[in-house]
């Protein structure tokens, strides 16, 4: 074991001081660099290669293995320094994972845009988004009609294919991402904190009007190319067509494709339904809620595989960022028209409510008022009852007397306090209330 590798050979820890969350890049970057990953992940109750995974995500460089060996003997490794937030990257981190939304500015479109470079090689380079994606697309489970692939991981490359078409996708998918990146647009998914939204996905050819639900599958975060710092949401998507299908077996065949058997006696029918076709639609969107923008490049029977019009649609995505920014900007605007317009209505409101309220405690301190006077004559003759009654008893015989004393004593309690002062100490005005 090396001096690196031995906790408790490392440069003893800060105090151990409250770290407050969420983090910023900074504040993690200076947490980084002043203690080993081990004793940091140990703050936060996590594993020391989680957190390694959340300083990629924050794009936070750290230190390279034998940087603390070598400073605790007294050399001076060199530090590298916290680059700039790229486009995609997490500015803040929670240690609960919940999404906390930072302040942004608008986003904005390259001032200028690189020539297209050759798109890479398939078999010498692969894009991080589809690496390792296959197994998982296909060890998950189908969808209820057509059979598109529905992984239980949620942080994967946006795709609704099914498994024959998987392979095509993900070649399609990688080149046309590595394209994006060799014009320094990156792909990644969308981090947190940026409250994107992913466009409804219908795999139909042709949609129309008639109810359609098939539960495909969708992902924890979207996946968006950032123009600039404008981000454009990508989806891949298998077309689906209505074809004639027979019933046979409990499972639907294409009518073209069935052949009857020589006998059987098994009852089937026809119906349409809409089945996969293999063939490829990249759907590119605005993820911006202020922002409404989508277009469609599809394959069709005829035309060209989406493959080779990948540079075509880098460039249409190019001049779409400069669109989407100044929709994102006009969303805003309105947005913001919008707030002021709440708040100046629940403004309003409030004060309607004040003057309902101060009305109704007007009204209601009266009444109580009105109500402490009645009881005040209600008191002076009760007590006027019972003083005239002692002075008559004072006429009669010491028994006679005693006994209605008694009863004149019993008859207060009863009645309680007749003293309509303390009913007034308890009186609001209607400032009061």
């Amino acid at each position: 074991m090396t001096i690196a590798d031995d906790p408790t050979s490392m440069p003893a820890t800060p105090p151990q001081e409250e770290i407050k969350l969420p983090l910023t890049r900074e504040a993690l970057y200076a947490l980084v660099w002043s203690e080993p990953m081990l004793k940091v992940a140990a703050r936060f109750e996590v594993s020391s290669s989680y957190m390694a995974r959340v300083c990629t995500r924050m794009s936070v460089p750290r230190p390279e293995r034998g940087y603390w060996a070598r400073l605790a003997v007294g050399q001076t490794p060199m530090k590298i320094p916290l680059p700039e937030a790229q486009p995609g990257d997490e500015m803040v981190w929670s240690r609960d994972g919940n999404s906390v939304q930072v302040p942004r500015p608008l986003p904005k479109p390259p001032v200028g845009i690189k020539r297209i470079r050759p798109i890479p090689s398939l078999r010498t380079n692969q894009h991080l988004l589809i690496n390792g994606a296959k197994a998982l697309f296909e060890s998950g489970r189908l969808s209820y009609e057509g059979g598109y692939l529905k992984p239980s991981k949620k942080l994967l490359v946006d795709l609704a294919v099914t498994k024959p078409t998987l392979d095509k996708a993900l070649s399609f998918a990688n080149q046309f991402f590595l394209a994006l990146e060799g014009n320094g647009h990156r792909v990644v998914l969308a981090p947190h904190g940026e409250r994107l939204r992913r466009e409804a996905v219908d795999e139909r050819e042709n949609p129309g009007k008639s109810h359609h639900f098939n539960n495909l599958w969708s992902p924890a975060r979207e996946t968006v190319v950032y123009v600039g710092t404008v981000a454009i949401g990508l989806t891949i998507i298998e077309l689906s067509e209505e074809v004639e299908v027979r019933y046979v077996n409990g499972d639907y065949v294409r009518e073209k494709d069935y052949v009857p058997p020589k006998r059987s006696n098994h009852h089937t029918w026809t119906t349409k339904k809409d089945l996969p076709t293999g063939r490829l639609c990249l759907q590119a969107y605005s993820p911006y809620p202020v922002a409404s923008w989508k277009k469609q490049w599809k394959e069709t029977t005829a035309a060209r595989s989406l493959e080779t019009q990948i540079r075509g649609i880098v460039k249409e995505l190019e001049g779409a960022a400069v669109e989407i920014a100044q929709l994102v900007e006009e969303g805003m605007r309105q947005a913001e028209i919008e707030r002021q317009r709440w708040k100046a209505q629940q403004e309003v409101w409030r004060r309607k409510e004040e003057e309902r309220r101060a009305a109704e405690a007007l009204k209601n301190s009266k009444e109580d008022l009105h109500r402490i006077i009645d009881h005040w004559a209600e008191s002076n003759r009760i007590e006027q009852f019972f003083t005239e009654a002692e002075m008559r008893a004072s006429d009669l015989e010491e028994s006679e007397r005693l006994k209605l004393l008694e009863r004149l004593r019993l008859a207060r309690e009863l009645i309680g306090s007749v003293d309509a002062l303390d009913h007034f100490l308890v009186w609001k005005s209607p400032d009061e209330r």
